[in-house]
């Protein structure tokens, strides 16, 4: 199949409301347009998969560097299209809070998403068991799992149960740094996961709740996999075999997570994409591809790691301040974003490229959705 024309997003955020209002207008047979003025066109094949999926993005974020402004703020009619209009069933909307205040601001960003999440009800739904995900797709609704990309919340054990209590249903051990659980990617000396991690792993157990790995370094990963008597996920990383980052995951951490049933998200940006120029959606999929060579298609899925706009559509200043943030390690490029999975109907360039790929039907839903739909299952029943 050849490659798609490039589009910018600002051309395909102009025509989402025509998008909400008309769906895919065909074009000729088989070719399906994302909206009357859109020079990309989708396979029936493409449209017909990502729809009949239980699509699931398990690094979604609602918005990326949210502020309590944004939370206050109505769902705009733009929002509302472009959500509608993605493909995406579920997401993971999950944030990261650490230093001496991260309990509290942790208690009011979960406070402040399910307020956002309550009043566009309409649009949205707070998941609670895997069956949630399933629901809110019937209902023509974006289903939100509440999560956090640290656990320095989790003060004592029984913080875990608390914390499921009032929403949250997956937490990262560790961000990039060292923290009470175990260390994280860009630290000089991996420890691995120390005994308060491995007693806040068996809660999390316990209770129900997903563990997630994908900002923990290589030791701490391998650990929290053999600790937990659960499969895990690393919900967005890509592998390291094919790019050389410290964020990224090795084909033994990959290798045991798939023994253990856990399932990996592949991501799209930039640095952990690959290390050159051009980087666009086919390079993602080399990480997909990667994955089903070595533990099979069972234990690979979406963690794009970004809201439906990406990074780059940030405002200049606020972009550099978080560049800023990361250690040099990080390694960011000008651009944040890979081409082509910088827009809301991402979901559908990925699909076109499995399709390219060969990938049979019941595979690409898999990769979608039903690997992590089957995991979220195991660790949380329903």
């Amino acid at each position: 199949m050849q490659s798609l024309p490039r589009v910018s997003r600002r051309r395909l955020l102009g025509g989402a409301t025509a998008v909400a209002a008309t769906g895919f207008p065909m074009v000729n047979s088989g070719q399906f347009r994302l909206y009357a003025a859109s020079p990309v066109t989708y396979s029936r094949r493409a449209v017909d998969l990502v729809r009949g999926s239980l699509v699931i993005d398990m690094l979604g974020a609602l918005k990326i560097n949210e502020s309590p402004q944004f939370y206050g703020d109505p769902l705009s009619a733009q929002d509302e299209a472009d959500w509608r209009a993605c493909g995406i069933a579920g997401i993971h909307h999950a944030s990261g809070m650490g230093g001496p205040n991260a309990r509290e601001e942790t208690l009011e960003w979960i406070a402040l998403s399910q307020g956002y999440i309550g009043r566009a009800s309409h649009l949205f739904s707070l998941v609670d068991k895997a069956a949630d995900l399933d629901r809110a797709r019937k209902q023509g609704k974006i289903a939100v799992i509440l999560g956090l990309q640290n656990s320095e919340h989790f003060r004592t054990v029984a913080d875990v149960k608390l914390f499921h209590q009032i929403g949250q249903r997956c937490s990262q051990l560790t961000y990039n740094t060292q923290n009470l659980l175990g260390s994280g990617s860009t630290e000089r000396v991996d420890g691995g996961v120390t005994d308060f991690g491995a007693e806040i792993v068996k809660a999390m157990n316990d209770v129900g709740m997903l563990v997630d790995v994908s900002h923990s370094g290589d030791r701490t990963t391998l650990d929290a996999i053999e600790i937990s008597s659960k499969p895990i996920a690393i919900t967005h990383s890509n592998c390291r075999a094919l790019v050389n980052h410290p964020r990224l995951k090795t084909d033994e951490a990959i290798k045991a997570l798939a023994a253990k049933g856990g399932v990996m998200g592949v991501t799209g940006v930039r640095m952990f994409v690959r290390a050159s120029e051009p980087t666009a959606v086919p390079h993602i999929v080399d990480h997909i591809d990667h994955i089903v060579k070595l533990v099979g298609v069972d234990h690979v899925g979406i963690g794009s790691d970004s809201d439906l706009n990406g990074y780059d559509d940030m405002p200049p200043a606020l972009l550099a301040e978080m560049k800023a943030a990361y250690k040099a390690s990080y390694a960011f490029r000008d651009k944040v974003d890979t081409d082509g999975f910088d827009h809301p109907r991402k979901v559908y360039d990925l699909t076109e490229e499995l399709i390219r790929r060969n990938y049979s039907n019941e595979n690409i839903a898999a990769i979608l959705g039903g690997n992590f739909r089957r995991l979220l299952g195991q660790v949380w029943g329903g």
